[in-house]
This record gives C-alpha cells, structure tokens and sequence, in this order.
C-alpha cells in the first residue's frame, strides 16, 4: 500500500537523536518534494549520523514510514522487484533503498505516534521542520 504524494513547493523534516542525556536535533530542506520524501529522509539522515551499529527506535507519525517496516511491505517490495501490492514502481525506492542498507547496520524498532497532538518530541520536530522550510525561502 502506498499513499498518495503531493508535490509540495517546499519541505522540511527535523529529527531529534537522543543518547543518555545527550540530544541533538537535525534538520533540513527541499524543494519540489512530498511529506513522505521528507519523513524518509529525517531517517536516513538521523541514521547516517550514528558512528557504529546501535539499538535504535525510532518514533513517526507517519503511518507510511511505520507501517513500511512494521506491516513488513519494505520486505514484499524488494521481494517483487521493489514493485508494490498494485504492480506498481515503488515511489522513493532510492530513499527506501538508502534507508534498507542502514537497516542492516542498526537494530531499528519502529513506533508509531500521534501526529499533531502532546508528543512533545514529535511536536519539535514538526518546528525544526517549519524551520528549515523557511530557511529555503
């Protein structure tokens, strides 16, 4: 299943990596991009940052990220040819691609959140995000 993208003029996506007591918030930008690109994208980059193999969760509110892991869809679109459940390319298969490859390096737990409501972690995220959107304009 996949869901449909809508091109935006311009995106944003933040991420908040968290050790300890450690904490360091990322963010970043794009123009002519989707949400889903930019829910992927805050992972890989979050990913991309850790030195070695680490025991990792990761918290969305992107049912489309979530479920591509947790519903096991990333697994049936590398299975058929990174076609989806309507013989479909897969959109963003680079992004899926890039973030698969840091999969095999880190134990990644995905863990779906609620969008939009008192996830105060969630909600920074949703502000590094507006951030970096205006930062690009």
């Amino acid at each position: 299943m996949e869901h449909a993208q809508e091109i935006q003029d311009l995106g944003g996506w933040g991420a908040i990596l968290m050790y300890e007591d450690i904490k360091k918030e990322i963010s970043g930008g794009k123009k002519e991009t989707t949400n889903n690109v930019m829910e992927v994208t805050a992972v890989i980059e979050g990913l991309k940052l850790l030195k070695f193999s680490c025991n990792v969760e990761v918290y969305s509110d992107s049912a489309y990220l979530v479920n591509a892991f947790n519903e096991h869809w990333i697994e049936n679109w590398k299975k058929n040819g990174w076609k989806n459940s309507k013989k479909e390319d897969v959109k963003n298969r680079n992004l899926w691609e890039e973030l698969d490859k840091l999969m095999n390096i880190h134990n990644v737990t995905f863990i779906k959140v609620k969008g939009h409501s008192d996830n105060e972690y969630n909600n920074r995220c949703d502000e590094l995000a507006r951030k970096a959107i205006k930062e690009l304009s």
